[in-house]
């Protein structure tokens, strides 16, 4: 049985929080480990959800836009230019008993980790919930969106949807109402979720549409969105709602699943952060979308793996490591 390889500062995940805390660190000369994930078809993957997203317009320093793929394997190759090392693999379990921390990639019923760390950055990311239904995977980043702050300027003079009836639903649809003509809001039920001020403030918006008792059973469109097929959940009728964008906003979930339990968790199941990324552990910090579920942009998340970097790496020259 082989020992833990010992290292001294790893992170898990890829996304734009996990590669920016690689390159600060492995400035740092923390020659840090990566474990970027195994590729999938959600956001819990290497470069996080902006693997599955076209054009980046309001990243800083491209003034033309970037495609999302180029944007991470541009950070990707920056971390190992600094010499961080990147594994294609899934951290499996988490041991934060105490520093070394135990991680396991592959068999998580190992007797032994794979990798036993002094200090611990989690990146892991979050995940936009979804539909389910028949056209939303293979046109997601081809009309389906899950962030209007992203891809909201895309849909400019067009017909949209937007499928929730919580807050981030009204948010999305009032948000889209700069650049599309019409927002249909699309619910399952006869009443919305959201908060009163922000149901008032959608309902009061001339641009917005509710479709009540509605459900979205398929996302219409060969290379694009063409429409989408609506179902009525109280008479059953079917019928076509013609846009050309779909916004799914039914909500996020944080990849938390390694640390449930060992760390402190937010009213919403995120990662609870102080004073800038340090968690309940001492030697573990969190960054990006999995402890942030206000901001949720590509420019916060790199911002707070940089403060991970920062703060792993004066807690290891506290201790004298």
């Amino acid at each position: 049985m082989s020992p833990p390889q010992q290292v001294k500062v790893l992170v898990a995940g890829s996304g734009p929080a996990g590669l920016t805390a690689a390159i600060y660190t492995a400035r740092a000369q923390l020659s840090p480990v990566v474990i970027e994930g195994e590729p999938s078809s959600t956001s819990d993957q290497p470069g996080g959800q902006l693997m599955m997203t076209t054009d980046v317009e309001n990243f800083p320093g491209f003034p033309d836009g970037v495609v999302g793929p180029e944007l991470m394997m541009a950070m990707r190759a920056q971390a190992e230019r600094f010499g961080a090392i990147l594994l294609t693999a899934k951290v499996t379990r988490l041991d934060l008993g105490s520093s070394p921390f135990g991680v396991w990639t592959g068999d998580p019923a190992a007797a032994e980790p794979t990798y036993s760390t002094e200090a611990l950055i989690v990146a892991t990311g979050a995940q936009s919930l979804m539909l389910g239904v028949p056209g939303e995977d293979r046109l997601l980043a081809n009309g389906v969106s899950t962030c209007a702050t992203c891809d909201g300027f895309f849909f400019r003079g067009q017909e949209i949807a937007v499928a929730g009836g919580g807050d981030s639903a009204m948010e999305e649809a009032l948000f889209l109402t700069r650049f599309a003509t019409k927002v249909t809001v699309v619910h399952r039920r006869d009443q919305l979720r959201a908060s009163r001020i922000m149901a008032e403030r959608a309902m009061a918006n001339p641009a917005i549409e509710f479709l009540w008792n509605t459900q979205i059973t398929e996302v219409l469109g060969d290379a694009k969105v063409t429409g989408l097929a609506v179902t009525d959940t109280v008479t059953g009728n079917s019928s076509k709602l013609d846009v050309t964008g779909l916004f799914v906003a039914i909500g996020h979930r944080p990849n938390t699943g390694l640390v449930a339990g060992q760390l402190d968790l937010d009213e919403n199941g995120y990662i609870a952060t102080r004073d800038g990324s340090l968690t309940n552990v001492d030697g573990v910090f969190a960054c990006g979308d999995v402890q942030d579920h206000y901001y949720r942009q590509a420019i916060t998340a790199a911002g707070s793996g940089c403060m991970a970097a920062i703060d792993a790496e004066r807690w290891l020259e506290a201790r004298g490591s």
